[in-house]
């Protein structure tokens, strides 16, 4: 009998096979804020520091107003990220200033959709922050967590890579190994079915398709695996930037397939994170 494939639904059922590689993703809470917090609060159980400093230390801890934002340093104490900086729409200036602020407390920064300009002021202030020129995303991680396996991002097309390269990056930021698969779209239906073992493998796949916005649907029917489709905004007039994908996608009849906003690499790439998470942890509920 063949062996059945090792999947999100299996591991909730209590079936979780044995793994060698490292433990769960990095878990809420599990981060240089949580971190600091319980080396402040050891310090003053020990007598080491006063109460005073302490307040001192934590009164930026809940949130710091810059004027122009109030950043969520508590974020990273209930969430897998710390807050995530969207860098439409803001000054190069702005970015600079929120991301060497969340750098300074958690260590740790995710900016998306963030221009050379912007990515500019942000290396001035935050010397180590990476360029991600395809995703138009920046990163800093000085305490990288150990990377696991059960996220797999499918393009449809290259031109839809900088939605897909947006999610993988998101999530590795999460502390999950991903790869993207390309140009697999159903145009060339064939180029997919090669990869099938390891959709089978994967306890969440990312699915990133334009035009029609198809490939979701194929990807859920060969899978059991949930299936986090993001519609994109390539296409000719009647995609309608990315509507007729979305529309198409919402419509699946495909089962495990959720839906996420136009172009939303990141949203994307955080749901199937924290689905990879909850499987590692064999959580039942």
């Amino acid at each position: 009998m063949a062996q059945a494939p090792r999947c999100y639904n299996r591991r909730l059922a209590g079936t979780i096979p044995s793994r060698s590689a490292p433990g769960p993703p990095r878990a809420p809470g599990g981060t240089p804020v949580n971190e600091k917090l319980r080396a402040l609060l050891d310090a003053v159980a020990r007598g080491s520091l006063s109460v005073d400093s302490a307040v001192d230390e934590l009164r930026h801890l809940p949130y710091e107003d810059i004027g122009f934002a109030k950043i969520d340093h508590h974020r990273a104490l209930r969430d897998y990220l710390p807050e995530v900086i969207l860098g439409l729409g803001k000054t190069p200036e702005q970015v600079a200033a929120i991301g060497e602020s969340l750098v300074r407390q958690s260590g740790r920064l995710l900016v998306t959709r963030v221009g050379p300009d912007s990515f500019a002021a942000l290396k001035k202030a935050v010397p180590d922050a990476e360029y991600h020129e395809v995703a138009r995303a920046a990163t800093v991680d000085r305490a990288p967590p150990s990377l696991v396996q059960g996220v797999m991002v499918l393009c449809a097309g290259t031109s839809d890579l900088p939605v897909a390269e947006e999610a993988a990056i998101t999530a590795r930021m999460m502390g999950n190994a991903v790869a993207i698969t390309s140009d697999v779209g159903v145009a060339g239906i064939h180029r997919l079915f090669e990869h099938i073992p390891q959709m089978r493998e994967a306890n969440a796949i990312v699915v990133v398709a334009g035009m029609e916005g198809a490939l979701p649907s194929v990807v859920a029917g060969l899978v059991s695996s949930p299936v986090v489709a993001v519609p994109t905004s390539i296409g000719y007039g009647a995609s309608f930037g990315g509507l007729a994908p979305l529309l198409a996608m919402l419509n699946s009849c495909a089962t495990g397939v959720s839906v996420v906003n136009i172009d939303n690499g990141f949203g994307a790439g955080y749901m199937a994170g924290v689905i990879n998470a909850i499987a590692h942890r064999g959580r039942p509920d």
